[in-house]
């Protein structure tokens, strides 16, 4: 692969681009700029023209994986339709899709301890995205009683925690080989018990 120094046509894309090859093989924290160079095809030296290091180079990863993300759910949420209901359980699903389709941005977005506030740009990219999942759970809780209700932040912190467990222990490699159930069928139980226990539909 020829060296293209500082003139490639979109270096810095393309560096994201390399690094989520890298990230997807060996992690987030397990390549170095010279090799995301190497896989954008330009020099050592090319790369500190768009970014300060590494974690610079992952949060723009991450910003553009929230961005993504932010998407994906506002689709999937569709404005609360048909239900209130059906449409939280819509974002669940959704949750999954994502880390599915978009290993390297998920593991940069929330498994390289880049923190969201790193920069102004990926702390709104991942703003946007968490009001969805608010959003989301703000409209399903209003019938509870003020004096019950959960926080909405709250509510979608419970629900991306027990998203992010399924992901990290069913959803990697070869989906359910550690346990007897789909990660679709464990978060659609999983969302039933919480929104049973908040009285949010009815017992079986």
């Amino acid at each position: 692969m020829s060296k293209r120094g500082y003139h490639h046509g979109n270096l810095k894309q393309a560096l994201v681009e390399g690094a989520l090859k890298l990230i997807a093989d060996k992690g987030p924290t397990g390549f170095t700029m010279a090799e995301a160079a190497k896989q954008a095809g330009v020099s050592a030296a090319a790369p500190y023209r768009h970014f300060a290091g590494r974690d610079d180079l992952i949060a723009e990863v991450a910003r553009q994986g929230y961005d993504l993300f932010g998407d994906v759910l506002e689709y999937a949420y569709d404005d609360g339709k048909p239900t209130p209901l059906a449409a939280f359980e819509a974002v669940g699903r959704a949750y999954l899709a994502f880390a599915r389709k978009y290993p390297g941005h998920y593991m940069a977005m929330f498994e390289s301890g880049v923190a969201p506030g790193q920069t102004p740009d990926l702390m709104k990219a991942a703003d946007r995205a968490n009001r969805v999942l608010t959003r989301a759970a703000d409209v399903l809780s209003a019938r509870i009683p003020i004096d019950r209700r959960p926080p909405g932040a709250m509510f979608s912190a419970h629900i991306s925690a027990l998203s992010h467990g399924i992901i990290e222990l069913y959803a990697r490699g070869k989906p359910g080989a550690r346990a007897p159930f789909t990660p679709e069928e464990l978060l659609e139980s999983g969302i039933g018990i919480y929104l049973r226990g908040l009285g949010l539909i009815a017992p079986d």
